[in-house]
């Protein structure tokens, strides 16, 4: 028997994100919400420096768990994530970029086009 997340906003995410993948036909939903169904150990922690290093300016990232201030960032970087520190939010916004949450991401971007998955 499969179990997915106990906490309810975790699952209602899921649920929003499963319904997203479906309703756009946007396999990418989908995957970020396996990806935050499984246990909250193997969810990604990724440091804002890590996301300058990989990617060029002006995209848009998905971190399907936290998002960490390690590191420094030069380039404007829409970052979607699970969560996010306070600390790494301020270092995207200094460096032109922005933190949104998972849900303001589908909303703006239903089909998932040109987003990146960084893990």
């Amino acid at each position: 028997m499969k179990r997915g997340p106990e906490s309810k906003p975790t699952r209602e995410l899921v649920i929003f994100l499963e319904k997203a993948a479906k309703k756009s036909g946007a396999p990418i939903w989908m995957s970020v919400a396996e990806k935050i169904s499984g246990p909250r150990r193997n969810r990604a922690a990724v440091n804002v420096g890590k996301i300058g290093k990989i990617v060029n300016g002006g995209e848009t990232v998905v971190v399907p768990g936290k998002l960490l201030s390690g590191g420094a960032i030069a380039k404007p970087v829409t970052v979607a994530a699970f969560s996010a520190s306070k600390a790494a939010a301020d270092k995207l916004a200094q460096a032109g970029g922005k933190y949104v949450t998972l849900r303001q991401l589908v909303e703006s971007n239903p089909k998932g086009s040109r987003v990146v998955i960084i893990q």
